[in-house]
């Protein structure tokens, strides 16, 4: 078994190395409009934008924002399958224009231009951040009505090309039912509000790439691709800034492209990638099976020896529903890159006796 990657350096309003109808799964995090950080690569893309900043006209810069945005979502549109999906990671801005403080709602905007390209819009996740401040937040504190709501969330948009996706063929069917996951895992990751993945740092660490990234943790790209593709299909992701999405794919045995407009991120993100331990990679996978040995563990010591009915018939841990008896764990044997084209090729483990397995026992 083996997963492919591509890393194009590319401006995603035109996605010349990405064919039409190619494209499975879309997992992305756009620069946010009105986000003071995100102003020059927005102005440089269209010199109106700048223009509008400069007058303090914020409603026509946000909206000359989004018209930058939506041509690459015209672009996604064209190379999903018919039944693919898109997931954006979005968060609304707040910003003080000419003396009036506002919301710049972007998650809104986005389903609205989704919506316009014929997508359907499938119920929203809300990533709530974990804060560490009871006392955040803005305006004028103890005195009506000069106070503000903080925003400690985020959008994880989603969107259906077209109608649901049907599995067909027999061998179809087994894929999908060995890229199954916990019962436990369902119950948290399709709950529509996260709570429990904490944002990462947004400055760069390298001298040589722009000063903030749009980086997500690993576990919401993980989450998703796993949500929402099998084995196999192909993942895309038109900002690929330092990766994450790309390893993600890697772990999950799905294929991916990764498009950035900087190269020195493309650079940075193959370099990174490169060279990850695929030791790193496997630990992460067999912590799920751990959090699962530790689910049995108490589901069997309040409900009893019999309180799981299946057995997993590839590695033979106790499960919840008969849709979990497929599942099947792959564990990376060896992570090679091509330096010529940005590309790797992951190769993956056959046995089901590999080690990670057997710690349930």
């Amino acid at each position: 078994m083996h997963s492919k990657h591509k890393l194009l350096v590319s401006n995603s309003k035109k996605m010349k190395g990405v064919q039409p109808k190619s494209v499975h799964l879309v997992v992305t995090s756009p620069p946010y409009p009105m986000i003071v950080m995100w102003d020059k690569i927005f102005s440089t893309q269209n010199k109106r934008i700048k223009a509008f900043l400069s007058k303090n006209d914020g409603t026509k810069a946000f909206e000359w924002m989004h018209y930058e945005l939506d041509k690459v979502w015209e672009e996604i549109d064209r190379v999903l399958v018919d039944d693919g999906i898109a997931c954006i990671n979005i968060g609304d801005a707040t910003r003080t224009i000419d003396g009036n403080f506002q919301l710049f709602s972007s998650h809104s905007r986005i389903i609205l231009k989704f919506i316009d390209l014929g997508f359907i819009n499938l119920p929203n996740i809300i990533w709530r951040k974990p804060t560490n401040s009871p006392t955040k937040f803005m305006g004028s504190g103890m005195y009506a009505p000069g106070a503000y709501v903080t925003l400690d969330h985020e959008y994880i948009l989603i969107f259906r090309k077209g109608g649901k996706r049907l599995f067909k063929s027999q061998n179809d069917k087994i894929n999908r039912r060995e890229s199954s996951y916990f019962w436990e895992e369902r119950n948290v990751w399709f709950s529509d509000v996260w709570t429990d993945l904490r944002g990462v740092t947004q400055k760069a660490w390298k001298d040589n790439i722009r000063e903030r990234t749009a980086a997500y943790p690993f576990e919401l790209a993980y989450r998703l691709i796993n949500m929402f593709s099998v084995k196999g299909e192909m993942i895309l992701d038109p900002y690929l800034g330092t990766g994450t999405t790309t390893l993600a794919a890697i772990a999950s045995n799905r294929d991916s492209i990764g498009i950035d407009i900087d190269k020195s991120f493309i650079d940075y993100a193959f370099d990174y990638i490169s060279n990850v331990k695929k030791a790193s990679i496997n630990n992460y996978i067999q912590n799920r099976i751990l959090k699962h040995k530790d689910f049995v563990k108490n589901r069997q010591k309040n409900y009893g020896k019999d309180a799981l009915k299946y057995i997993n018939k590839h590695h033979g841990y106790p499960v919840m529903t008969k849709q979990e008896v497929d599942g099947k764990f792959d564990f990376i044997d060896a992570i090679v890159p091509n330096t010529n084209d940005h590309s790797l090729s992951v190769e993956y483990s056959d046995d089901d006796s590999h080690p990670a397995i057997k710690l349930f026992t």
